[in-house]
């Protein structure tokens, strides 16, 4: 990667953060991420039942990608940051779809809050394949 990579690597390590925080609330307190998240309210409670293996689980997940987020801030080699990247671009796609078809359950400034992160998410990710893209080798 070039010199201007700076960017690239604070992209990366802001996509490290934002899994690793719900990855390991989810993973160390799954009834409170459940019951709590995203501290501001309640988005998890609202929709399907409470299921401790679900949430551990997905935090678990959350954990995995966070390392290799961080992984790829300290080295950001492009063979490892577009293939991550687009793998988490994937999973926001997927998972925004997801939650803006189930918004039912929540008032207007959680519904448009839930949407706004899950989007500024996939945009992240999305850049950070652009990036990697036109980074050198």
């Amino acid at each position: 990667m070039s010199p201007r990579a700076a960017p690239l690597r604070w992209l990366l390590a802001g996509l490290a953060a934002s899994a690793a925080v719900p990855g390991a609330w989810a993973l160390l307190a799954p009834r409170s991420f459940y019951l709590d998240f995203p501290g501001t309210g309640h988005w998890v409670a609202r929709l399907p039942a409470y299921s401790e293996h679900l949430v551990t689980d997905a935090g678990a997940f959350y954990l995995a990608f966070a390392l290799l987020f961080a992984w790829a801030a300290i080295r950001p080699a492009r063979a490892l940051v577009a293939p991550l990247a687009a793998a988490w671009s994937l999973f926001s796609v997927l998972h925004l779809s997801w939650h803006s078809a189930h918004l039912e359950a929540f008032g207007t400034a959680d519904a448009v809050a839930q949407t706004a992160s899950l989007a500024a998410v996939l945009a992240a990710s999305a850049v950070a394949v652009h990036l990697a893209r036109a980074s050198g080798p």
